[in-house]
């Protein structure tokens, strides 16, 4: 294996967590949440763009990751949760309640798959198909988590 799919294969899986055998999603999204308090600590438009540039990243990786696993959207894969998580939580405040929340509606989103992550899951292939799903989960969980806020401030 050479030293390039070896990097590859290591960011795809945020360092080999997505290979845990069980929830591997879940880890990864957790992987996410120290990154997400530092980027809690620099203002919201740069945040984004980091985002932005960490998920253009993540589709070439995970597209790269994907041909060398020869599987469609590997569970392994998990670098989509990363970037799915830093949407969720990007721009809310730093509590431990927003955290939490932030962590339980990602990954419920994640795992439900409801209209229309779903339906963005069954058009798209490669690293697009692989990362934008959980971007939409993430768009949707700040969202949601938006909403709570207003009705229920902290």
């Amino acid at each position: 294996m050479t030293i390039s799919r070896k990097i590859i294969l290591f960011s795809a899986t945020a360092g080999f967590v997505g290979n845990i055998p069980v929830a591997p999603g879940t880890f990864g999204s957790l992987v996410a949440l120290p990154i997400c308090c530092l980027l809690a600590q620099i203002p919201t438009m740069p945040a984004v763009l980091l985002i932005g540039l960490f998920t253009a990243v993540s589709v070439g990786i995970a597209g790269e990751a994907e041909k060398w696993l020869q599987t469609r959207d590997p569970g392994c894969i998990v670098i989509d949760e990363i970037a799915g998580q830093m949407v969720t939580l990007v721009g809310l405040p730093l509590n431990g309640t927003v955290f939490i929340s932030g962590f339980l509606v990602f990954r419920c989103l994640d795992i439900v798959k409801p209209f229309p992550i779903n339906w963005l899951e069954k058009r798209l292939s490669g690293g697009l198909g692989i990362v934008a799903d959980d971007i939409l989960a993430g768009l949707i969980g700040n969202i949601l988590i938006r909403c709570a806020l207003f009705f229920w401030p902290l």
